[in-house]
């Protein structure tokens, strides 16, 4: 195949020491959440510091209270996370393999179930510190695309969640054997599109900038759930496009199913992150309809 773009030699681990015979390394994707996660609180820390940004010059809560949150969104993402990859995509083997449930560092987080346990974790933060439940969402909108930016990138180093293969001159060269597997002739290597960097240009990117320009220089959060409904539905129209230029979970392609539909009829269907992202749309269309009620 000509023209396609060699994958970078980027080491999945930052650096690595070894304390006392063990070894302790800090990868690229702990980074990415640790930074996700620092810049999200310093924008929603901004947010809330500017009365004037929001309706009736009231923010949802202080600067102080934010810094409680994190720590419930921090749990939520986690524990939302993993759950949502066990439940969604493969509950078959976890149902067999209970202990490994717990066993995050081998990988298998999904966005949709964190942001699930996101939500859950908002709302009892809400409920017990009486804070407004759609104005709190709409400062996690703006905080949030940066955390999803680098996420992907390091997905991308991580030579993980490729996409399916391509001719276009983009396409990339990763390694390993499952993304080398595309039934090429001997000899010949297999370039897949670089879905990680799609997500990232659209979900943080396009997204992120779209919400700070709204929420600053826009009123956008004068209209409790705007922002948030933004939000939802963007991440799931982005990622509702670029799912049909992704790999499929292995679990779902056969020989039947080669582009590994969850549902389809005849050639025809939805991969199980499209399925998903249909009631990301329906909500957050509701909720720009809600906001933009008089």
């Amino acid at each position: 195949m000509t023209g396609a773009l060699p994958f970078p030699n980027i080491s999945p681990e930052l650096f690595s020491i070894s304390v006392a015979g063990i070894e302790f390394a800090l990868r690229w994707y702990a980074l990415a959440y640790i930074a996700g996660i620092l810049i999200g609180w310093r924008i929603a820390v901004a947010l809330v510091r500017r009365p004037v940004l929001w309706r009736a010059e009231t923010p949802p809560m202080s600067a102080e209270q934010v810094e409680e949150l994190l720590t419930w969104i921090i749990l939520g993402v986690i524990l939302g996370g993993r759950l949502g990859f066990v439940l969604f995509y493969q509950p078959g083997y976890y149902l067999a393999n209970p202990a490994q449930i717990l066993a995050v560092w081998q990988g298998g987080m999904a966005f949709h179930g964190g942001l699930l346990g996101v939500i859950i974790a908002m709302a009892l933060f809400c409920w017990r510190n009486r804070a407004p439940v759609l104005t709190t969402a709409d400062m996690l909108a703006v905080a949030t695309p940066p955390g999803l930016l680098l996420g992907r990138l390091a997905n991308f180093i991580n030579a993980e969640l490729w996409g399916r293969p391509t001719d276009l001159p983009w396409g990339v060269v990763f390694p390993g054997e499952m993304a080398q597997a595309c039934g090429q002739a001997i000899g010949e290597v297999c370039a897949r599109h670089p879905s990680q960097l799609y997500e990232a240009a659209l979900e943080g990117l396009v997204l992120g900038a779209l919400l700070l320009w709204l929420a600053f220089r826009r009123g956008l959060l004068k209209r409790p759930g705007m922002a948030a409904g933004i939000f939802v539905a963007g991440y799931g129209l982005a990622r509702f496009l670029v799912e049909f230029v992704r790999q499929p979970d292995a679990q779902f392609v056969s020989e039947g199913n080669p582009l590994g539909l969850a549902w389809h009829v005849g050639g025809y269907g939805l991969t199980m992150g499209q399925i998903l992202c249909l009631p990301m749309l329906a909500l957050g269309l509701f909720l720009i309809l809600r906001a933009r009620r008089p």
